[in-house]
């Protein structure tokens, strides 16, 4: 069984093709299962697309989902279709996010942190002139957030757990080791799944997220993975499938999962 959860198009601003593209291309490489999972608006801005080159503008939602409930009927039979999304982690607007979402049929919704502090995690200048201690900070309060999106009852994934690392690859080298099997203790008891997501080497850092290391503390304490490959064009669906099935197979993982209709659906790694 061959899937991929995370793909965008280009309602979100800043990827290409629709999403019948994706789709496509999911067949053409073998896959059963094609997850699409465009980011949320803003919900919490009085605009109705406060970020064009970000998310999608609020009053394209009811027309993303629409689509890809027609298209899931259309390719009925050919490939499994999932609606999915990705939203941001706010605390201030968790809530507000959780009760608009509610509203849609979403098969699954990946939670991703992209802010700390108020500064995007792939803003590389943020490093500038930090502390030892500073860079220790940011650190922790990013697998703090983590953390919270983990308890908010509000994803059944969680997004590139160590993305920060994608234009900062020094990232991976802050030392901060008991925020990891915090962080990977709290999944674990939260029942949320973390993605192996193949778009860092896109980045500077390169590879996947999150690292092999932190792979292993996953397994350690029980978390469910699932694969993302999170394309922004159509010839990086399932990108890498493979080779990070083979990975994890190494590392000691027995299965994968997905969800459709918010239920984990669990696939063996052969």
């Amino acid at each position: 069984m061959k899937f991929d959860i995370h793909t965008h198009h280009y309602r979100c601003g800043h990827a290409d093709g629709n999403i019948r593209d994706y789709i496509e291309s999911a067949i053409s490489s073998g896959l059963q299962v094609i997850g699409i999972s465009d980011h949320t608006p803003y919900f919490a801005s009085q605009e109705n697309q406060a970020f064009p080159l970000i998310s999608m503008g609020k009053s394209e939602l009811r027309n993303y989902v629409e689509e890809v409930l027609q298209l899931q009927q259309e390719y009925a039979g050919t490939i499994d279709v999932l609606l999915g999304i990705e939203s941001d982690y706010f605390p201030d607007h968790a809530e507000l996010y959780r009760q608009t979402l509610s509203k849609y049929p979403f098969d699954y919704i990946i939670g991703s942190v992209h802010q700390v502090y108020d500064v995007s995690i792939f803003n590389k200048n943020r490093w500038k002139k930090f502390t030892p201690e500073q860079h220790i900070s940011v650190k922790k309060e990013y697998y703090r957030l983590i953390q919270a999106s983990a308890k908010s009852g509000g994803f059944q994934i969680l997004g590139h757990l160590d993305a920060m690392k994608g234009n900062y690859p020094p990232f991976s080298d802050i030392p901060a080791v008991e925020i990891i099997d915090e962080t990977m203790q709290v999944i674990a008891e939260c029942g949320v799944a973390i993605e192996i997501n193949t778009s860092g080497k896109t980045k500077l850092s390169g590879g996947w997220y999150p690292s092999d290391s932190m792979l292993e503390r996953a397994l350690y304490y029980g978390v469910d993975v699932t694969f993302g490959s999170d394309a922004h064009k159509p010839s990086r669906v399932g990108d890498e499938l493979s080779e990070v099935s083979t990975k994890l197979r190494e590392i000691g993982f027995k299965e994968w999962v997905y969800y459709k209709q918010q239920k984990k659906v669990i696939v063996p790694l052969t």
